[in-house]
């Protein structure tokens, strides 16, 4: 079974981090992604853009509207997203546990039951 772990920040939350703590977080971020590709369990890990650098497109009649910032009106953004291929829920959960950033703000896990496979070259 595949699910979603999104972990959530602010810009607040981001830039109150000092400096020098980033090293030591990444790196541990790098551990967790390494040891799950490891055992084949996390399919991908991606870190998102900030909140200033996404954008929002709507299609109304025919023509993208294209605005900036996420879509939600709230200070809390996706930081970083993952994909597990994991026996059961009760695994994601103690994979999800164990993100690092999950000490400091909310990691949610999401169930993902519908997979589109990519088509054959």
């Amino acid at each position: 079974m595949k699910y979603l772990v999104t972990i959530y920040g602010s810009d607040e939350t981001w830039t109150s981090m000092p400096a020098e703590e980033w090293p030591a977080a990444i790196a541990a971020q790098e551990a967790f992604n390494k040891k799950y590709f490891d055992t084949g369990e996390l399919i991908g890990a991606y870190g998102s853009g900030t909140s200033a650098q996404v954008k929002v497109i709507r299609v109304r009649d025919g023509a993208a509207a294209v605005t900036d910032g996420p879509y939600l009106e709230t200070k809390e953004f996706m930081g970083s997203f993952y994909i597990l291929d994991v026996a059961d829920e009760a695994r994601a959960i103690e994979i999800a546990a164990d993100v690092p950033w999950a000490s400091k703000e909310a990691v949610e896990l999401v169930p993902l039951p519908h997979e589109s496979p990519a088509p054959q070259r």
